[in-house]
């Protein structure tokens, strides 16, 4: 296979060939284009985009209590046609029973089906142990929050497979520190959210091995000191990566420019914590234990309280909205779509260069991305 499109960072015409699955060689485009060429001068190429949040896609559920290997598939697979090519599958606060299903069932896939092996290269566990304030614990049903315990983890861990890759928890809540830094001890991700953390709770957090803040600025409560208050202390740490939605709904355009400048680009990465409706018409769909209705406005609204329950959208959305919002080159915003998340996982064969994993993505750029075609470990696997 041999793709050509432009160089996100640079505008040259770049020709690239595929073989057993990974990038054979890549360079400048010379001459007319081989036959059967995919791409062409009006397309950008790039790496495919790696999500490190998605609880559902498509109209399925993550957490569902009757999620199945083929299910988790279907999210895969429903991802494609906005570029992603790798996700970290995530399963939020429930019951260990629920919990364990869901990990189970991501675990499963893995073994069943090569392309979800391929892109799925962990999971992330969004709770339980996390504040239980209003606010702050967001959708998270307050029954299941609970206080981190390792022997707890380590069945979760064991229904995964080992493939729990990222943890979300609050560092204040008793026991958090030591079990950041065992999590640190075992090559796992702790990041922290859904908090009502002082400074220093994000210091011992730090120290303890924590290296990334969860979709920061929300999972919060409504209205916080001006000044001293966690979202600010995080913004301020260079120690943290910040994780962001930018879908206008979770954080406003301006809140975004301000946290790109805050973090500088090379610290940002772009997440969707898409749920099932993302990529799904309006409509109501079940997040877990209860359902949500999702508008024309793609906004997705708890049915009791007013926090926001996930999101809608989508990864080619965010980089648009981050490249417009925050006046910063494209070539940034696909960055944190791409290049920032992979380093975040250590995933070394991520990249657009000959030797690494082929998954990559070809779009047009009107002000907006378009994807037009997905290739996943060397198999194209849409076309618009």
């Amino acid at each position: 296979m041999i793709l050509r499109g432009k160089d996100v960072a640079r505008g040259a015409l770049l020709e690239c060939e595929i073989a057993e699955r990974r990038i054979s060689r890549i360079g400048p485009a010379r001459g007319p284009a081989p036959k059967g060429c995919i791409g062409g001068e009006d397309l950008f190429l790039a790496p495919g985009m790696i999500d490190i949040q998605v609880n559902g896609f498509g109209g399925t559920d993550l957490e569902s209590p009757k999620l199945t290997p083929e299910g988790v598939a279907a999210v895969m697979k429903a991802q494609w046609p906005f570029g992603v090519t790798q996700f970290l599958a995530t399963i939020v606060t429930g019951s260990t029973e629920r919990i364990c299903h869901g990990l189970r069932a991501i675990a499963d896939a893995v073994e069943t089906f090569p392309q979800v092996r391929a892109a799925v290269p962990g999971i992330h566990l969004e709770g339980p142990y996390f504040c239980p304030d209003e606010g702050p614990r967001g959708a998270h049903p307050l029954e299941h929050v609970r206080k981190p315990a390792w022997p707890e983890f380590e069945n979760f861990q064991e229904a995964a497979r080992g493939m729990i890759t990222m943890v979300t928890l609050a560092p204040e809540v008793e026991g958090a520190i030591p079990f950041i830094e065992r999590l640190a001890s075992e090559g796992i991700i702790p990041a922290i959210g859904h908090t009502n953390a002082r400074e220093s709770d994000i210091d011992a957090a730090i120290k303890a091995g924590a290296n990334i803040s969860t979709h920061l600025g929300n999972g919060s409560h409504n209205l916080l000191p001006r000044h001293a208050n966690y979202i600010q202390a995080q913004m301020a740490r260079d120690e943290l990566w910040a994780s962001l939605i930018a879908d206008g709904h979770h954080l406003p355009p301006f809140f975004v420019k301000n946290l790109v400048r805050a973090k500088q680009v090379q610290r940002c990465i772009l997440t969707t914590d898409a749920m099932s409706a993302a990529g799904a018409p309006p409509g109501r769909y079940s997040v877990g234990q209860f359902e949500v209705v999702v508008g024309p406005d793609r906004l997705v609204r708890h049915p009791v309280s007013a926090c926001l329950a996930g999101s809608a959208a989508t990864l080619d959305d965010c980089v648009s909205n981050v490249v417009r919002w925050a006046g910063i080159p494209l070539a940034d915003g696909l960055a944190m779509a791409t290049t920032h998340p992979a380093k975040l996982l250590g995933l070394k064969s991520a990249g657009i260069e000959a030797g690494k994993a082929a998954n990559l993505v070809l779009f047009r750029w009107n002000g907006g991305m378009q994807v037009t075609h997905t290739i996943l470990n060397g198999e194209l696997v849409y076309q618009r």
